[in-house]
């Protein structure tokens, strides 16, 4: 796993894939769309989470001080966690920590699409509800640089530091949450 040193934190190259932008999450041999959910990951969902399921220790990232890890599940089945995102309120912008779906959500055989997005998109219409103007951040793997241009909008600001906008932001706040509106 690679690290950079950034502000004397150090902070994880994200490597997540958007597969596909959706208006929910789809699942990947039907087509059938499934409705979600995204609330806070609590002690008992945290500690239902099995290590070998998940690439991160999510646990540790539950109890990192100013971090906030949110859930993804489907409205019919919330027991199930499909992906998690973990979030810093910087005061002017919304950092993504990490962000992973869930083992049956990647690769080749995955379930559901478009999770990840779906995320990405929570942590926009946060930044927009805390009056950040939908601006979040994140340090992405190099090779994925030109993914997150093409898929989400995002930009460079330094280095493999990207950015997503307003406007890219409230593109695809909208997308998975049609009934926001600032």
């Amino acid at each position: 796993m690679n690290y950079i040193k950034n502000m004397g934190k150090e902070n994880i190259e994200l490597d997540f894939k958007i597969d596909k932008l959706t208006n929910s999450i789809e699942n990947s041999v039907s087509g059938e769309i499934f409705g979600t959910t995204v609330s806070l990951l609590d002690l008992k969902d945290c500690k239902q989470l099995n290590k070998t399921d998940w690439l991160f220790d999510w646990k540790l990232e539950c109890k990192t001080k100013g971090n906030q890890v949110f859930k993804l599940t489907t409205i019919n089945n919330p027991a199930i966690i499909q992906g998690l995102i973990s979030i810093t309120d910087k005061g002017d912008h919304v950092f993504m920590n990490l962000i992973e779906n869930a083992k049956f959500n990647k690769g080749k055989k995955k379930l559901y699409l478009g999770v990840a997005g779906n995320l990405v998109a929570y942590a926009c219409k946060l930044s927009f509800e805390k009056g950040y103007e939908g601006i979040i951040s994140f340090v992405a793997k190099t090779q994925l640089i030109k993914h997150y241009e093409q898929t989400i909008g995002a930009k460079c600001f330094m280095g493999n530091r990207m950015y997503i906008d307003t406007k890219e932001s409230f593109v695809l706040t909208k997308k998975y949450f049609n009934d926001f509106k600032l």
